[in-house]
């Protein structure tokens, strides 16, 4: 009866331990709400891979990953808290914060994927344009929002542009408008334009392409961010995503067309070699890159920080001037070995 007894209450023990285990390790898991960009295309591997890989999972997090519509949607959706951490170019996040002083809550910045903006000027080889003074007199097509467009001034002084045209359009139509000559040069991101202006017949040796890292332009493109309230109460998360993004990032920057795989599992109908060579694309103009080696993968250099900063505050004509250091912590940063990741040329 005793013996009975006994194992009656062991049992019952290690239920109520198993139970109580179960419990803790559930709230050992921290929920990550991610927001995208941009739709799921190529360059989305570098957090859908992680996240398939079990990267995160591993590192105690439940990273949702969602497509988005854009980087100012990403900076807003996570200032108002909707999201955890997003992804968006760094010229969003300074104009957020400087054209919303008195936001109780403004995205941070934590790590830099895109070295380099993906901004460029392409036309068509036969419209003669060459060099950036070639633009001078020119009709250029945008949406009013694209990074390109917005930046341009920044690009022009740089290089001695002369007064140009504008035409708005909706994104869809951007590439259709140039290959009809409604434009004779459009901005975009270069692996996006490049690839859409292939699927409508024109081959890529037709392509003129002015890259804005290539003509003095050293605007940091997308970057991590996250919403401060995760930064303050659970910054051990912070750190956790960045160090399992960072392990992903390796694999994704070696093997491209295997990370796209993920990509297709989350849009059934995303053409793996067409994103994969968009990806790729992704990976040689704005994140290996020669300033992205010599600065460090994820990190900032200050003073070309700060240029970026007075250089959004004058073309964006923003309320308030940007200030560098609220827009970039640096401090979740995994170590020197988890970010190098970068394979040398």
């Amino acid at each position: 009866m005793q013996k009975r007894l006994f194992l009656q209450t062991a049992l019952w023990l290690g239920m109520v331990a198993g139970v109580t285990g179960t419990g803790l390790a559930q709230a050992q898991i921290t929920p990550i709400k991610f927001q995208l960009d941009w739709r799921f295309e190529g360059p989305a591997a570098f957090f859908t891979h992680p996240a398939a890989k079990g990267y995160f999972k591993e590192a105690g997090l439940d990273v949702s990953v969602d497509a988005g519509n854009g980087s100012g949607g990403a900076v807003t959706r996570v200032a108002s808290g909707a999201y955890d951490i997003g992804f968006a170019d760094m010229a969003a996040l300074m104009e957020f914060h400087a054209n919303n002083p008195d936001a109780p809550t403004k995205p941070v910045a934590v790590m830099v994927v895109y070295n380099n903006t993906p901004a460029s000027v392409l036309s068509l080889k036969k419209t003669g344009i060459q060099t950036p003074a070639d633009l001078g007199g020119k009709k250029l097509g945008a949406p009013v929002f694209d990074a390109g467009r917005k930046a341009f001034p920044i690009f022009a002084q740089a290089n001695g542009v002369g007064a140009v045209e504008w035409i708005s359009m909706d994104p869809p139509l951007r590439e259709t408008m140039l290959v009809r000559g409604d434009v004779q040069a459009i901005t975009g991101f270069t692996f996006t334009s490049l690839l859409n202006l292939e699927a409508r017949g024109i081959p890529t040796a037709d392509v003129a392409i002015l890259a804005y890292p290539d003509y003095g332009v050293k605007l940091y493109g997308n970057v991590i961010i996250a919403a401060p309230k995760l930064l303050a109460e659970k910054p051990e998360a912070v750190k956790a995503f960045l160090q399992a993004f960072a392990k992903g990032a390796r694999e994704v920057i070696a093997d491209p067309a295997t990370a796209v795989a993920s990509v297709k599992a989350r849009d059934g109908l995303v053409k793996p070699e067409l994103e994969t060579r968009r990806l790729q694309l992704a990976i040689d103009t704005v994140v290996n890159t020669a300033d992205a080696r010599r600065e460090g993968f994820g990190q900032v250099d200050a003073d070309r920080l700060a240029l970026m900063a007075r250089q959004v505050t004058e073309t964006f004509a923003t309320k308030t001037p940007v200030d560098p250091a609220a827009v970039w912590n640096g401090s979740f940063l995994p170590g020197p070995d988890a970010l190098d990741i970068l394979p040398r040329p």
